[in-house]
């Protein structure tokens, strides 16, 4: 069965471009633009996962996030953003990862199978584990080191199916 995703970012230019990459791996793919679009497309049906950006007008992020959390929260949420310094809220809050932009392709794909793979028992262990601490997905740094910055499209077009990342 093919798994759903909610696109919540507010830039049409990524949120096209990660729509695409995504419906490549054959995920089907609901996409919003605003805060409030997300939480009304989450409440209607939710999806398996969610990608959230912070910055979107007329409800931002966090407040989304606190909504679909509160409506169902057995659904994975991703955090992506450009805000720096997210990552104490994103563990306060329950946040399964965050990752900061620019964006790192495989990365993110890999821990999208990740999640949407996990059991229910699995996830019911981790969301009342006290331990618990969100992913924090960060850039290889050997990659960042060693090679210019790519934009979105370009990295999309270099991101063979399934690539699964490696050293987080």
């Amino acid at each position: 069965m093919t798994k759903k995703i909610l696109l919540a970012e507010d830039d049409e230019g990524v949120r096209q471009m990660l729509k695409r990459v995504l419906e490549l791996e054959h995920y089907a793919v609901v996409s919003a633009g605003t805060g409030r679009e997300a939480t009304a497309k989450f409440r209607a049906n939710p999806p398996d996962l969610v990608l959230l950006d912070l910055n979107m007008p007329d409800k931002d992020g966090w407040e989304a996030f606190d909504l679909m959390n509160d409506t169902d929260p057995f659904v994975p949420v991703i955090v992506i953003t450009a805000k720096p310094h997210q990552y104490a809220r994103a563990v306060e809050v329950g946040v399964d990862a965050l990752m900061e932009k620019p964006l790192d392709l495989p990365l993110l794909l890999a821990t999208i199978a990740d999640l949407l793979a996990e059991s229910e028992p699995h996830r019911v262990r981790r969301l009342t584990d006290r331990d618990f601490k969100t992913t924090h997905l960060r850039h290889r740094v050997e990659e960042c080191l060693t090679s210019r910055p790519m934009n979105l499209q370009e990295q999309a077009a270099r991101t063979p199916a399934r690539q699964q990342a490696s050293g987080n």
